[in-house]
Order: C-alpha cells, then sequence, then structure tokens
C-alpha cells in the first residue's frame, strides 16, 4: 500500500490537475489518414497551402482526419504517383490537366490551348464557371474525386542557355523541354522547336547537361527549383497557363463521413484561392529577384506567335481532338481561336 506524506499528496494532485486541462483531443491517432503527393520544391506555394490546410483540417477534425504532404516528387514522378492515386496506394494527388492527367481524359488539357489566355481575371471566371465544371465532370466519370477550386502554377515562360526567344523564329530547332503531354509537345512543334517530354524531378539535370537547351514554367517554379542556375534567358511568353487539379482516390474518400468531408473539402478549396493571390503576387515579384540571380528577361508580343499556330493548325487541330462541346466553353472565355 503506498504511503503518501502530505507534501507528496499535494504534488500528485497538482500534476494530475494539470493533466487535465491538456487538450486530449490530438491524443489519439487520426482515424484518417491521406497522403497528398506533389511535384515540386518545398517551398512552392502549392507546398506552403497544403501544410497549411493540413493543420486546419487537424484542428477542425479534432485529429481525425491527417493530411500528410510529400513534396518535390518524394512519391516518384507524376506517372508514379498518378497511379498510385488510381490504385489507391496514394489517397491525394495535386496533378495538371495538360499533364499525365490529360492521358486519361484528353480533355482534360484544353485550357492549356497556347496563347489562349489574356489574363488571371478571364481564367478564374472560367475555370470557376461553366468551364471549369465541365472539366471536372469529365474527371469524375474516371472514378476520381475532384475539388472545386484549382491551385495555380502561373503563366508559363520560355527559358533557354543560348539566345532570347523574341519571335517564333527564334525557337527553331531549340531543343526544348516540356512536361509529357501532347498538347505541350505539340505546341512547341507548331512553333518550330524540338521539343522532348521530360519529368519534371529530371528537368533541372538535363539542363545542366545541355540533354535540353530551354524549357518553360512560371516564375515561382524557375525560383523554386533553382533553374537560374542552368538558364541565361527568360522570355515573357505567357504562353500558357498551367495549375493543378486536387484529387482524391474515390474508394478512400468514399469511407470518410460526411461531416468530415465538408470540412476537409471546404478548407482545402479556401486555401487553393489563397494560393491563387501567392501565385500571382510571386510571379510578378520574382522577376526582380531572379533579374539580380543572372536570369536576363524580355517582353514577348503574343500575336505573330498566335498567328503562327493558326496558319499550322494548331488550333485546328486541337479543336477537333478536344471536341465541340469544350471548344465552345473555351471559347466563351477566351474569344475566338480556330
Amino acid at each position: 500500500m503506498a504511503y503518501y506524506t502530505r507534501r507528496r499528496f499535494t504534488a500528485v494532485a497538482g500534476l494530475a490537475a494539470v493533466g487535465a486541462a491538456i487538450p486530449l483531443r490530438y491524443a489519439s491517432a487520426a482515424e484518417f489518414t491521406f497522403k497528398l503527393g506533389t511535384n515540386v520544391p518545398e517551398s512552392h506555394p502549392l507546398n506552403v497551402y497544403a501544410r497549411k490546410a493540413a493543420e486546419e483540417i487537424k484542428q477542425a477534425t479534432d485529429g481525425k482526419f491527417e493530411l500528410q504532404v510529400f513534396a518535390n516528387n518524394q512519391l516518384g514522378g507524376d506517372s508514379d504517383m498518378f497511379a498510385q492515386l488510381r490504385s489507391g496506394a496514394l489517397e491525394c494527388f495535386t496533378l495538371s490537366g495538360v499533364n499525365v492527367l490529360s492521358t486519361l481524359i484528353p480533355s482534360a488539357a484544353i485550357w492549356g490551348v497556347g496563347f489562349a489566355w489574356k489574363d488571371y481575371p478571364t481564367l478564374w471566371n472560367a475555370l470557376d464557371g461553366k468551364f471549369g465544371a465541365h472539366l471536372r465532370s469529365q474527371i469524375d466519370k474516371t472514378g476520381l474525386v475532384v475539388m472545386d477550386k484549382i491551385w495555380d502554377n502561373g503563366f508559363r515562360q520560355v527559358t533557354t542557355s543560348v539566345r532570347p526567344i523574341v519571335t517564333p523564329a527564334d525557337l527553331q530547332g531549340l531543343k526544348m523541354r516540356v512536361p509529357v503531354s501532347a498538347l505541350w509537345t505539340s505546341l512547341f512543334k507548331a512553333l518550330g522547336a524540338s521539343p522532348t517530354g521530360i519529368n519534371f524531378a529530371e528537368v533541372y539535370s538535363a539542363l545542366q547537361t545541355k540533354v535540353v537547351d530551354g524549357q518553360e514554367n512560371p516564375p515561382a517554379i524557375i525560383s523554386a527549383a533553382k533553374l537560374y542556375e542552368v538558364q541565361k534567358y527568360c522570355s515573357l511568353t505567357n504562353h500558357m497557363w498551367d495549375g493543378w487539379w486536387f484529387l482524391v482516390n474515390r474508394r478512400a474518400w468514399q469511407g470518410v463521413p460526411a461531416d468530415l468531408k465538408d470540412k476537409v473539402s471546404t478548407i482545402i478549396n479556401n486555401n487553393a484561392i489563397v494560393e491563387r493571390d501567392e501565385i500571382a503576387r510571386q510571379n510578378t515579384a520574382l522577376k526582380t529577384d531572379l533579374a539580380a540571380k543572372g536570369l536576363i528577361f524580355n517582353d514577348v508580343d503574343p500575336a505573330p506567335f498566335r498567328e503562327t499556330l493558326s496558319k499550322s493548325g494548331f488550333y485546328a487541330e486541337w479543336k477537333g481532338k478536344f471536341g465541340e462541346e469544350a471548344w465552345a466553353l473555351l471559347e466563351e472565355s477566351t474569344g475566338k481561336l480556330a
């Protein structure tokens, strides 16, 4: 039998009171643990706000739902993570519609039509409206769940190690890295370049070893991936916008109670909106920072590039591939392309 002095009893009682005051809501393991894979460096706003969403989700669900973020291709390249997502080995993945997703859903790539978008307001009105709803409906048919709000990657710019790109003629024969996507390859072939599809995880080394001489990405990625170390010129082409759908394995999602799903999806969508603002801010501010690191910028008139694409049959070809319905929804926002 334990024997307590008055002093020891007081100390034990005090510890018990402190313990009772500590919140217990995170004491047990989460009921639902979802892994999220991304393909950009840790410092990119996609990961910053995904982690912010994860913390908010943990608080809002009293620790019942945990979102674990694996940045920078920790779980594999895009093709690998997409396969994992579809099989259920990975619960969540942020994926471009123009990239691997278009191999399953060809119309998912339609937002990436070259030189289609004039500015962000036009883009967000389309993707948060009928155009975006149509694209999400196509994803739903594949057995995946897609969140309502798309995350921003930004308008893409061409960088090279050999020369600035001012007119389409400057792209003639240029060895360009493009994502593994038929649309990206078609776009740069139509402009006279020699494109090669390479997963993002291999881009830096491909540029460093001169497997390719150029690539195209928004400033936030050029900075985060330190591509300025292996590139000299950045031409502000704004040739394509790209972003990420937040995709979820449907079988995993169906196992989550409705009230938790509402909280999780609301928080993810809200953080997508904030991430958009941060990307737009960074893609403007980073030009000064990148110039200070040696990257040489030049402006580009898009008109000659659109004319080249039109004459080459690029717009007509992709209108046929995407179909009348999707193309009509696109042109409601962008104006006549083909």
